[in-house]
């Protein structure tokens, strides 16, 4: 896979959108470059844009953007509830795939070099890409914000990292960085106070709040020994956050960065704001995401909702994610369309329409057509899938059966483990056939010299390799459902006994048809050690899946 990397400029304007326009119009003008979210806020008057792409992309779309930001965004007509103190007020780059943080740092010094010489932008590098310690936290090097900018320039600490130290009315400065993947989230309040917002949002974040002689937040400050204020953590850690109050809904949020979510995740900054809301005699009324997500983050916030409920895990992605939405409240101000909220959706490939993507019948269809593929491998990959799902359903069922209530946790991790399975079958569907392409690829290179036809022996051989390796791995996946067919035929619901035995029968079924691809695809292959290991491995795992699936048709057999 290419290198990927994210970058999300936050834009000092919200209500403009021919501005902001104009701003993302040069950004999708950057070949290698895809746009994935624009979100702005008129009552924050900002406007956080994502988009994606290799480095030297993202990079020269980061500049344009910053140029152009320049020409449509007066600093000094802004105001805005967030806090900023530039045109283009942050440019943080994130590491998407097969890139380093340390790769991401260099790349982020780069850009930063770019916006001072080109550009002519005041440049503070934060987070990882700090030149300085002391300059690790945005919030530091951001203080006294737009408003106190000329006065901190003309500090020597202040001197800015790259571009002028002269101040500029126009589009302030811009705060450049590597960061790990950063989560936007608001939280909702059935409140107008931003008193009781700021309140709340001091009780959950890391900083916490300044402690007072009196414990009221018009007492006096508490001083150490060296004379600096005592503070009072909050009980997030890796959490950022302030209370406003945004206009255009009526309502007080909690607007929290979650810097770090395998810290701190999504669904538990809400429970807990959840938690300090009702303390304080305040409800929580749902939430928002700014910007994009990972895709596991919801997943896990589904997982989460789902397990204090007591039900079963083991439900298709798009299930979790709409447990998550409706238990955060996350379409109550705007709609939460996954395609568009969810990282991995937005990147994902959709120039060619993929198999699993298909109707059942389009499928069946395709199969039924001239091509040569899909063929067998994606059939045994389907059946394993069908064999995994109808297992994973006996799961679910019986960990909802009334009276069974003490072990829906037994049944849930039963549920997982066969939803993982029929995931990874569903994948491999489109894989065998990619697998078979890369081998008709290889026949059609160039074969008129002497070189170019030993490249193009290699290059089948080595695609021949890749296609047996697909569905001995089909085989290995089948095999391994039938852990979860089993338990399901000896402890599962009785009035689902036959879904295990028919689940028994698709997964026998996908490792021998499987296996009848490995034996094929090893026919033109000249590493003779290769074929007999990939034989045997083949004929191993189909004598025990034949085995098993006597077992669970005896167990089956004998309850009917």
């Amino acid at each position: 896979m290419n290198q990927l990397i994210e970058c999300v400029p936050n834009f000092s304007e919200g209500r403009d959108m021919g501005a902001m326009k104009q701003i993302t119009d040069v950004i999708e003008g950057v070949d290698g470059v895809k746009l994935l979210d624009v979100d702005p806020g008129k009552a924050t008057n900002r406007t956080v844009v994502t988009f994606v792409g290799e480095p030297e992309a993202v990079i020269e779309a980061a500049v344009r953007a910053g140029r152009k930001a320049v020409d449509v965004i007066d600093m000094r007509k802004h105001s805005g509830e967030h806090p900023r103190f530039g045109a283009m007020d942050v440019c943080p780059l994130v590491p998407v795939a097969s890139i380093t943080m340390d790769q991401a740092v260099e790349h982020a010094r780069k850009l930063a070099k770019r916006l001072g010489e080109e550009v002519g932008l005041t440049i503070y590098c934060y987070e990882n890409a700090a030149l300085t310690e002391d300059r690790r936290n945005l919030a530091v090097v951001r203080a006294g914000e737009y408003e106190g900018l000329q006065d901190n320039l003309a500090k020597p600490e202040r001197k800015p990292d790259f571009g002028p130290a002269a101040f500029n009315a126009r589009s302030g400065a811009t705060a450049v960085s590597a960061r790990d993947f950063l989560v936007a989230y608001n939280v909702n309040l059935n409140t107008t106070s931003t008193r009781r917002a700021n309140a709340i949002a001091y009780d959950v974040r890391e900083k916490g709040r300044v402690k007072t002689d009196d414990g009221t937040p018009s007492g006096k400050p508490v001083l150490n020994e060296k004379g600096k204020e005592v503070w009072i953590p909050g009980s997030l850690k890796c959490v950022k956050g302030i209370g406003w109050f945004i206009e255009e809904y009526g309502v007080a949020q909690i607007s929290m960065n979650l810097t770090n979510i395998s810290v701190t995740a999504v669904h538990v900054a809400f429970d807990e704001c959840c938690a300090r809301a009702e303390s304080r005699g305040v409800r929580v009324t749902g939430s928002e995401i700014v910007g994009l997500i990972p895709l596991g983050a919801v997943l896990d916030a589904g997982k989460h909702f789902l397990r204090k409920q007591k039900r079963s895990l083991g439900v298709s992605d798009r299930e979790l994610i709409k447990i998550a939405v409706k238990s955060m409240g996350l379409d109550e101000l705007s709609p939460f369309n996954p395609d568009e909220k969810i990282i991995e959706y937005c990147i994902a490939d959709k120039s060619g329409k993929r198999l699993v993507d298909m109707t059942l019948t389009e499928f069946i269809h395709e199969t039924a057509s001239e091509s040569p593929a899909p063929g067998g491998g994606s059939i045994s990959a389907s059946m394993g899938a069908m064999g995994a799902a109808l297992a994973t359903m006996v799961a679910n069922l019986s960990s909802h059966k009334r009276g069974w209530d003490d072990r829906w946790e037994e049944y849930s991790e039963w549920a997982e483990k066969g939803k993982a399975i029929h995931d990874e079958l569903l994948r491999l569907i489109d894989e065998d056939t990619n697998a078979f392409n890369r081998i008709m690829d290889a026949f059609g290179l160039s074969k008129g010299s002497d070189a170019e036809r030993a490249a193009r022996d290699r290059a089948i051989q080595d695609a021949t390799k890749g296609a047996i390796e697909v569905p001995l791995r089909i085989m290995r996946r089948s095999l391994d459902c039938f852990e979860v067919i089993k338990a399901m035929a000896t402890t599962g619901l009785e009035a689902s006994i036959s879904d295990a035995g028919v689940a028994a029968l698709c997964a026998r079924s996908a490792v021998m048809g499987a296996y009848l691809n490995v034996k094929i695809n090893t026919k033109g292959l000249v590493d003779k050690a290769f074929v007999g290991d990939v034989l045997a491995k083949g004929s191993d795992i189909q004598d025990r899946a034949v085995a098993l699936e006597r077992e669970v048709l005896d167990i089956v057999d004998g309850k009917m």
